[in-house]
């Protein structure tokens, strides 16, 4: 099953999301990440962080979703709110499920606390993709709307 994380920028939270998953995730299950308006690059925070948690940062990069190596089953959308940001609308017969977290690239402060930023990020998606994994995937791989369920729960997990 492939997995696409998306939100605008595909530099902080999606690549968070996707190397997460793809470090978590059992046989058969793959993520990928995409932008709408990808900032062509990866946060170096980003990847700093995931390094420090033992997680590959091998081959991730800011990409479009117009160019996409698979085609998705389920849509995970990771936009935030608080700056009024708008998710991406993927246009496609998939699943779709919203786990928003703030984006950590618009974090200020001292280096502490926009690395705390960063980490409250990943903690929320980790969170989340810990519970994914968690649940009898193989039986809700047939039954779509216990399986839509079960992802917008997800969703409303904080870390």
């Amino acid at each position: 099953m492939n997995v696409l994380i998306l939100c605008t920028g595909n530099s902080c939270r999606s690549i968070l999301g996707e190397a997460t998953f793809n470090h978590l995730a059992p046989e058969g299950w793959q993520a990928v990440s995409a932008g709408s308006k990808p900032a062509g690059y990866v946060h170096p925070r980003s990847l700093a962080l995931l390094a420090r948690e033992g997680i590959s940062t091998e081959g991730y990069h800011s990409k479009s979703w117009d160019n996409l190596p698979v085609t998705p089953d389920i849509i995970i959308t990771v936009c935030g709110s608080a700056a009024g940001e708008e998710c991406p609308a993927y246009l496609g017969p998939v699943m779709r499920a919203h786990w928003g977290v703030e984006d950590p690239a618009h974090a200020t402060g001292t280096d502490e606390e926009i690395d705390a930023a960063f980490m409250q990020a990943y903690r929320i998606l980790r969170a989340r993709i810990e519970a994914f994994f968690a649940l009898p995937l193989e039986q809700l791989k047939h039954q779509p709307a216990r399986m839509k369920a079960e992802l917008d729960r997800i969703g409303t997990l904080q870390a």
